[in-house]
């Protein structure tokens, strides 16, 4: 894409593009604090695209989608298409891997990417969804992508006891008792003074699902399915007001989404269209689960020496189960257990962390045009993998410490006509691998003259040390419109984990290990907002770059490997929401289209296309909202645009035929709470989903058809 023609593409549309990501967040997001940005600024005063999903919003896709995931892969139209699986791998926003955070506690593992990070709390206990799009180091390690921050209820307004309830039933196109789902939820709120608690749980029982031809959808065993499944989820917030202007808060919860474990994998045929699917059985070892717990204790104050202070200090933990496969993986084999191709084993992602993030912002006395802020975050996260079947370690136990000064500066120029903004973050991070052994058959090709054993590799302490900048500018010339320019470096470590498992030759010494640097990305995007009256419009160039980034490689077996290559990304995001004569009527349409290209033959020039691994496909999103008295509905289009890959080593086999899905939801509310009918797939499109149809091209168990049409019926309450 040529960058000048596209720079004056933008200029040209400044006054008719489209604005956020999906059109009930437009004139919210100007008006609460989008605490993902570290700033008590309005997004207006900062050069960055931001996307605020509001409850209701959310809510309608959640039931939609049953994922919060799937509700902002939804709704943003530079987001791939989920797998609809419990594993979100390849999952991208604009290219690159979002980070998941809740109230800003990191989710994800980067250091063995487990991909759960997607279903770590329930979405009834979220009131909204900040989106911050682009590579920047605002929340520490893992936002290349950007950041998809999921901010709990908030404390009771009211004395005494509030709170809301939620039943709701879900049924496949066919009405089978197989596909038959339930959801139960509740929150209960209490004030009473200067005290307030709310305490809440979820319980959701997903049935089989199945596609657009009315064939079980076809199951992953060992990455982890959403169907077939149960979810329990518990919050808590408890919160002081020690003064009027300070708050004490702590805030729990805890997740569970466990595979029944009913069915097994039927292959599909991949070269003939046919898809994979499943029938009853029971396969082998434990099903795939998802846990998650956290805890967190914030003290914060509004005014604290005439700024605002954050402070928090959090401890989380995640134990991500994958499934085994009927046939045992050839990479668990060890002939000193069992004979060669007996030995069953599965694997488990264990990882812990402990942090705390600090920060106060001011306006500067005397001169208060010039805001600043200035903070501290750590971060320790220990992540090992096991193989839980026989008890040995596949990714050693890996300790990650961050330390991470940061300071930035809003200045605003002309009564606001213009304002600068940069800043700078001071990454130190240390990376602790004691000696370890790789699993037997890591030595292993195959052959029979070849040995088991596994290698030697001598642990260390490798360190990585870097400032991070951000800046920008921000031109305001009337109320509602804005144009921006902005740079921004994001930072994260490589899945390591796949990495020091995968040494394969003796005499390796960690501390010397190129491959372990760290992926630091240069996010660069110009772009032009309005929101005047019955408009909101946005549009988005953005470009970023990461000399040694990373991607994920499929070996033959299924499981990927890192390589680490310079990878270029560019993009552009246009988004518009109008508001019609009609009451409570609004129209929206979205489109991304992106470009992302990587240095096959390390030249320093990149030259083959990123395949469907590793960045989304191009979208068209439409959608029509109506909202007026007591009825809500919405009908949405994603067209999800077809995709070639080019480049050496290409296979013309994974080009991404593309495909159109569109989704219905009307609610209305009675005296007695509101009742609500959501239809997944309306039109019961049979399509193979994106992941599947861009990767592994001979894989008959990896053929995944999407959902076919899906029927929720909701009811909700507040009291």
């Amino acid at each position: 894409m040529n960058r000048k023609l596209v720079a004056a593409a933008l200029a040209c549309t400044a006054l008719s593009s489209p604005a956020f990501a999906q059109d009930a967040a437009g004139s919210e997001a100007d008006s609460i604090v989008v605490t993902a940005t570290r700033s008590i600024l309005p997004p207006n005063a900062l050069p960055l695209t931001i996307d605020v999903i509001g409850k209701e919003a959310l809510d309608q896709q959640v039931a939609i989608s049953g994922s919060v995931t799937d509700a902002v892969a939804t709704l943003t139209p530079s987001f791939s298409p989920t797998r609809q699986k419990l594993s979100g791998a390849g999952e991208t926003l604009r290219g690159r891997a979002p980070l998941y955070a809740i109230n800003g506690i990191p989710q994800s593992t980067p250091m063995r990417d487990g991909s759960r990070d997607g279903f770590t709390i329930d979405g009834f206990f979220i009131d909204r969804v900040e989106v911050i799009f682009g590579s920047n180091a605002l929340q520490g390690i893992g936002g290349t992508g950007g950041i998809v921050n999921q901010v709990t209820v908030g404390a009771p307004t009211q004395e005494g006891v509030t709170g809301r309830a939620l039943l709701q039933a879900t049924a496949d196109n066919e009405f089978s008792d197989a596909g038959m789902g339930g959801k139960a939820a509740g929150l209960v709120q209490y004030k009473a003074g200067r005290f307030d608690a709310s305490v809440g749980a979820a319980y959701e029982l997903r049935g089989l699902f199945r596609d657009g031809e009315g064939r079980p959808a076809g199951i992953n065993l060992t990455q982890g399915e959403t169907m077939d499944s149960k979810a329990l989820s518990f919050f808590g917030r408890f919160g002081y007001a020690v003064t009027d202007t300070m708050r004490l808060d702590l805030i729990a919860s805890r997740f569970e989404l466990e595979g029944d474990g009913d069915y097994a994998p039927v292959a599909g045929d991949k070269i003939g269209g046919l898809p994979t699917s499943a029938e009853p059985g029971v396969p082998p070892g434990v099903p795939a689960t998802n846990r998650t717990e956290s805890v967190a204790l914030s003290l914060t104050d509004t005014d604290l020496g005439g700024g605002n202070f954050v402070s928090q200090i959090f401890w989380n933990r995640s134990r991500d189960t994958f499934g085994g496969e009927p046939n045992p993986i050839a990479s668990f084999q060890d002939p000193a257990i069992a004979p060669v191709g007996t030995l069953f084993d599965q694997s488990q992602n264990r990882s812990r962390k402990i942090g705390g993030k600090l920060s106060y912002e001011r306006a500067v006395p005397g001169f208060e045009a010039l805001t600043l802020i200035a903070g501290f975050d750590a971060l320790w996260d220990t992540t090992e993998q096991r193989l839980i079947a026989t008890d040995r370690a596949w990714v050693p136990p890996s300790d990650f410490r961050s330390f991470a000064p940061f300071g930035q500066a809003n200045l605003k120029l002309a009564d606001g006509l213009v304002r600068l903004a940069g800043g700078a973050r001071y990454e130190n991070v240390k990376i602790k691998i004691a000696d370890y052994h790789t699993l037997a058959a890591n030595t292993y090709d195959g052959s029979d003259e070849a040995t088991f054993g596994g290698v030697d590799v001598a642990g260390g302490s490798p360190s990585f040390d870097d400032v991070l900048l951000n800046g920008g500018v921000i031109v305001e010339p009337a109320p509602g419109i804005r144009a921006y320019a902005s740079y921004a470096e994001g930072y994260t470590v490589p899945d390591i984990g796949r990495i020091t498992r995968a040494v394969k030759v003796a005499g390796v010494d960690i501390d010397n290990y190129l491959d372990i640097a760290p992926i630091v990305s240069n996010n660069r995007e110009i772009g032009v907002e309005v929101k005047r009256g019955p408009l909101n419009a946005s549009a988005t160039y953005f470009w970023s770059t990461s000399t040694k980034g990373q991607l994920l490689i499929a070996r033959p077996d299924g499981i990927f490997d890192v390589v680490r290559q310079r990878v270029e990304i560019e993009g552009l995001e246009v988004n518009l929401a109008v508001k019609l004569p009609i009451d409570g009527l609004t129209v929206s349409a979205g489109y991304a289209h992106i470009d992302g290209r990587f240095d096959a033959d390390q030249d320093g020039a990149v030259d083959t296309d990123l395949d469907g691994a590793n960045i989304s496909p191009d979208r068209l999103n439409l959608a029509a909202a109506y909202a007026s008295g007591p009825v809500s509905a919405r009908v949405q289009t994603q067209f999800y645009l077809s995709r070639s890959f080019r480049g050496p080593g290409r296979d013309p086999r994974n080009d991404f035929e593309g495909y159109t899905l569109t989704d219905a939801f009307v609610r209305y509310q009675t005296s007695l709470g509101g009742i609500s009918l959501a239809v997944q797939n309306l039109f019961d499109e049979q399509y193979i989903s994106y992941a599947s149809d861009t990767q592994r091209p001979t894989d008959n168990f990896f053929n995944f058809a999407g959902r076919g049409r899906t029927f929720t019926l909701g009811w909700d309450y507040r009291f």
